[in-house]
């Protein structure tokens, strides 16, 4: 029989705080693999389509391994519960692929090269799959409580991106110094090596730490029923569980939202570097600026959902968020920003980053809150609960439309004849044209996206409904009804 499950109950900032800690991993490899169409373009020479083509491949891959992966946590069994068997699996497979991924042999041709790309990255991206769609689960397990979890998703979110913004760091003021040949030191080949196995370091340190620092947590954790299911019982289980009018809404708001992350990841690094002609310790003070953000950013992500649901929340800060992010760069476009080298041009470009960053860890933060919601909606429907595939599979979405949008950075790159391996002066009319696809581009798409969360449904007081209703199931399961625990009892039950 399933683990009781337990009226909310506060947590400790211990369990917090390691929980959170083991999101280091995946800000590192999530910003540590936005560089590199930067890098197989600009230091290796890769054409930029060709490179684009292979991180779109490798992230469709990694895509259709999520949701294999969720229900598999899901319906694992072990005395160490199940998600942390594939958690501490993860960690040396993490560790090695990120190291191998960004020291292709030198013999190689650039096809080989090519080829060895698409074969580290998606060994790269399995491998962290591996820890993080079981890690992403815990996360309705250990926070049932509407507000709560939205705490919890902040110190997740808060340790995601202090993992990025920490390497990122690292590379502009340590690694990527500016020397005679290169001033602008992320040019400089001889930085990327010990950058990158620093971050490999970090992600398996951040892995190790927080596995190992949530096992006593696994007494706790929910323990799904020994079930021996057929094939054809399986789908028909998995399609109770998806079945799910606010999983619906999210997925499609993440698959269009998955475009413009796409679009951004690969093109905030030239947009640092060519549009606003950052050398690497400048684009550091705007790591910088990110960084501080962290904080401001989940408390406003705590303040606002309380103050006006998470759905109006996330979507105001959300708009205001573009706003913020596109609005310099057309006014920089239009010639209406400051000059370059003026005394206000770094710091209010510092000032605007900061700016962005609250609004956009306040907003992901409560999204991440909104989708573990479904957690318990879907259950009262179904009769399953299934944290793993509902996560893993708003995941393969989000990976699934970012590697299609892949594609995009290389294709705006080649349609605009931007440079490889370029130096800093790259002609200004290039870097115009490329401003102006970029855009609308990005900026419409991210529209959409915000604009599809007015259908969700999910607010506080349906929340709290669907756990009593989870209670109160529960304990006629265990007056004797076992047999009544589906979708049909679960709504009977309310």
């Amino acid at each position: 029989m399933a683990s009781k499950t337990e009226a909310p109950v506060r947590l400790t900032y211990r369990t917090r705080f390691l929980y959170g800690f083991g999101s280091i991993s995946f800000g590192v490899h999530t910003y540590v693999l936005s560089l590199l169409l930067f890098y197989y373009n600009q230091i290796i020479g890769l054409p930029a389509g060709m490179v684009s083509a292979a991180l779109a491949a490798t992230i469709v891959i990694d895509s259709l391994w999520d949701p294999f992966l969720g229900q598999f946590s899901d319906r694992l069994r072990t005395r160490w519960g199940r998600r942390h068997p594939l958690m501490y699996l993860s960690a040396i497979p993490v560790a090695v692929t990120m190291f191998l991924l960004w020291r292709p042999p030198v013999g190689f041709s650039m096809e080989e090269k090519a080829v060895w790309l698409f074969v580290l990255a998606t060994s790269c991206r399995l491998m962290i799959s591996l820890y993080e769609i079981p890690n992403q689960a815990l996360a309705p397990e250990l926070a049932p409580d509407y507000h709560e979890r939205t705490a919890l998703m902040g110190w997740r979110w808060v340790f995601f991106t202090l993992g990025g913004v920490f390497v990122t760091l690292l590379g502009s003021f340590v690694f990527f110094r500016a020397t005679h040949q290169f001033p602008q030191g992320q040019l400089n080949p001889a930085g990327w090596g010990p950058f990158t196995i620093t971050a490999a370091a970090v992600m398996f340190l951040s892995i190790v730490v927080s596995s190992v620092g949530t096992h006593d947590r696994i007494k706790s954790l929910h323990r799904p029923p020994d079930r021996k299911l057929d094939f054809k019982a399986a789908i028909a289980d998995i399609a109770r569980t998806l079945k799910n009018w606010n999983l619906g809404v999210a997925l499609a708001a993440s698959a269009i939202g998955g475009i413009n992350f796409g679009i951004f990841l690969g093109l905030s690094f030239y947009i640092d570097t060519f549009v606003w002609g950052l050398p690497a310790k400048d684009v550091g003070v705007l790591q910088i600026a990110a960084l501080v953000a962290l904080l401001p950013g989940a408390w406003l992500a705590g303040v606002a959902s309380r103050r006006f649901g998470k759905k109006r929340a996330c979507i105001g800060i959300f708009l205001l968020a573009t706003v913020v992010l596109q609005g310099p760069i057309l006014a920089q476009a239009l010639g209406l920003f400051p000059g370059h080298g003026t005394p206000v041009y770094l710091p209010l470009l510092a000032f605007l980053r900061f700016a962005w960053s609250v609004l956009n860890n306040a907003a992901f933060i409560i999204v991440t809150s909104m989708v573990a919601d479904i957690t318990e909606d879907a259950q009262v429907k179904s009769g399953n609960r299934a944290e793993g595939l509902l996560m893993a599979t708003n995941t393969f979405v989000v990976k699934l439309s970012t590697g299609m949008a892949n594609l995009l950075p290389g294709l705006i790159l080649a349609f605009v004849h931007f440079p490889a391996k370029a130096s800093a002066a790259v002609d200004p009319s290039i870097v115009r044209n490329f401003v102006w696809v970029y855009l609308p581009s990005a900026t419409s798409v991210s529209l959409i996206s915000v604009l599809i969360w007015l259908l969700y449904r999910i607010d506080q007081q349906t929340h709290e409904k669907n756990l009593a209703t989870l209670r109160e199931a529960e304990a006629l399961a265990e007056t004797g009804r076992e047999g009544a625990l589906t979708g049909g009892a679960f709504r009977a039950a309310e």
